[in-house]
């Protein structure tokens, strides 16, 4: 049923009132596209909200957690990976070391967001030194990009893509762990062996 004309308005309210729903039900809401692709989810900052059950006395204190991002960075999403890798595990003194003296556009981004990361840490979440954190989770996503014409030559012309991407970090609040250490083939091996019989098999005994 389209919804051009008054007359046809007048039917999909009446449509919605029979069905007990109002004509705002049936009727679009604005003519601005609202798919699932503009809607940026916000998961990552809500995690800022976790309220944990109170702990037992003698129990150790529950270290600070701070998620912090950035979204719509005007930079590849692979480059940010590199830099996101980079300092992972590191403390935060020595993660803005490394990125300080690298000559990366995503380096200096990053450091900002630390920043900001590091600030929050102080004033919202209770951190006593500004130097007891590190980051354990260091990663980047791809953003909504953008699609622009470039005009060639002889009235020819192609499509572009301006690219942007998002950087997300989880501070802790303590020391860094140590370093894991590296994975043979045979560990790799024995763990996709060990997901293998860990397999559900339904329809079966």
């Amino acid at each position: 049923m389209s919804v051009g004309s008054y007359k046809d308005k007048e039917e999909c309210g009446a449509l919605a009132r029979e069905m007990g729903g109002k004509p705002q039900d049936v009727l679009p809401q604005s003519c601005i596209h609202t798919s699932a692709s503009l809607d940026i989810s916000r998961k990552w900052e809500k995690k800022n909200k976790i309220v944990y059950p109170p702990q037992l006395p003698g129990e150790p204190r529950r270290p600070a957690e701070i998620y912090h991002c950035r979204r719509q960075i005007k930079y590849s999403k692979d480059k940010m990976w590199y830099l996101a890798k980079l300092i992972r595990g590191m403390s935060i003194d020595q993660a803005l070391a490394q990125l300080e003296f690298s000559d990366k556009k995503g380096a200096q981004i990053i450091k900002e967001i630390l920043l900001e990361a590091q600030d929050m840490a102080v004033r919202d979440h209770n951190v006593e030194f500004r130097s007891n954190l590190y980051i354990a989770e260091s990663t980047s996503g791809r953003g909504q990009g953008l699609k622009r014409i470039r005009y060639h030559g002889r009235g020819r012309c192609g499509i572009m893509e301006k690219v942007y991407c998002h950087y997300f970090v989880k501070l802790v609040e303590g020391p860094p762990p140590p370093p894991e250490a590296p994975k043979t083939a045979v560990s790799h091996a024995k763990e996709y062996i060990q997901q293998l019989r860990n397999r559900t098999i339904i329809h079966t005994l």
